[in-house]
């Protein structure tokens, strides 16, 4: 994989791994909450999550990417490095966390059955030892899970900071712009200081960047309504002015 390669994707590592976290930490908390409420995990989705060598899951993806994004930048931040070493300790916590959930689905009712079962057998008494191996599965994931909700929390203070720098980037707004839901789902109150801190004073310039994506991309219709919330928040930016001029040039034509 050549460096020029990689040098030119850069923009494109940026929104898949921004995206990337943010699919990752949705699925990852709804499991999350399952497990506050009923003390397991679905293995099936932490499965699907992780994937293997052949065929790798989201969090596998999400993994592969960071390193590929933070380990090739040119200006190497601080904040890149941290969320680098993020992306790899949810990957590897969440491995452990399907490990601990396999045991928890297969083998904690099997034992569980075997309570009550004729305790004079010798046997039994070294069974009882297994017991209390498998109970402690459940601690184990609620520290996993712990570890991760940890994690999660410091990358959505730090994705802020490392996304500043990339403010220009027109796929990021595209992102922002497309999967706002998504993106205010996992980072709740803290939605206004990641596109405060990336915007600075022209919060505008995310629906700018978005239309001029979407339009490149042939999506007309969803340039035009990001113009139009562009321009609400701006009217006088000359690069809103600019960008609704195109987009109004192209609905005039479509409606002739």
């Amino acid at each position: 994989m050549s460096n020029s390669w990689i040098k030119e994707k850069m923009p494109e590592f940026v929104r898949d791994t921004f995206r990337d976290f943010c699919l990752a930490g949705s699925a990852l908390e709804e499991q999350f909450e399952t497990f506050d409420r009923e003390r397991s995990v679905s293995f099936e989705v932490l499965n699907d999550l992780i994937g293997s060598n052949m065929h790798k899951g989201l969090l596998w993806r999400l993994k592969d990417t960071a390193h590929l994004l933070f380990q090739n930048e040119d200006d190497n931040h601080l904040s890149g490095r941290f969320l680098d070493w993020g992306m790899g300790y949810i990957f590897h916590e969440a491995f452990k966390l399907r490990e601990d959930s396999y045991q928890n689905l297969n083998y904690a009712p099997l034992f569980s059955n075997l309570r009550g079962k004729d305790t004079t057998l010798p046997e039994s008494e070294i069974g009882q030892d297994f017991v209390q191996v498998v109970e402690q599965t459940e601690e184990s994931m609620e520290r996993e899970i712990s570890r991760i909700r940890f994690i999660i929390a410091r990358c959505r203070k730090l994705f802020p900071i490392y996304l500043s720098s990339h403010k220009d980037n027109s796929l990021l707004g595209r992102l922002l712009f497309s999967q706002n839901m998504l993106i205010r789902e996992v980072f709740r109150e803290e939605y206004e200081i990641l596109v405060d801190t990336i915007y600075g004073d022209e919060p505008e310039m995310l629906f700018v960047l978005a239309s001029r994506s979407l339009r490149m991309g042939g999506w007309m219709e969803k340039a035009v309504e990001a113009t139009s919330q562009a321009y609400k928040l701006n009217s006088k930016n000359p690069k809103v002015l600019q960008e609704k001029e195109i987009v109004d040039n192209w609905s005039k034509t479509v409606n002739v």
